[in-house]
């Protein structure tokens, strides 16, 4: 009798477990740069290469932003790069 079925589901589950336990280790590396909302209202932004979408809610609003997506903030006029002091 054949196990072909048997052999494919098990590589499939293999595959399937693998990807995941990369894509949480890399996850865990991304480093995030602070950027605080200057404008008036609310603000949405797609960050160029994560393609992550940023929202800030309110005048003010701090939000992480990966750094890959950092560069392409600083070119958004209404966003402010800064630092959080830690005491």
């Amino acid at each position: 009798m054949c196990n072909c079925g048997k052999k494919r589901s098990d590589y499939t589950q293999q595959q399937y477990t693998t990807a995941t336990n990369a894509s949480t280790t890399h996850a865990q590396n991304i480093v995030t740069v602070n950027f605080q909302y200057t404008g008036k209202t609310a603000l949405t932004v797609t960050g160029n290469i994560t393609g992550q979408r940023y929202r800030f809610n309110y005048p003010g609003e701090v939000q992480p932003v990966d750094s890959r997506d950092a560069a392409s903030m600083m070119a958004v006029p209404v966003l402010k790069k800064i630092i959080l002091k830690v005491f």
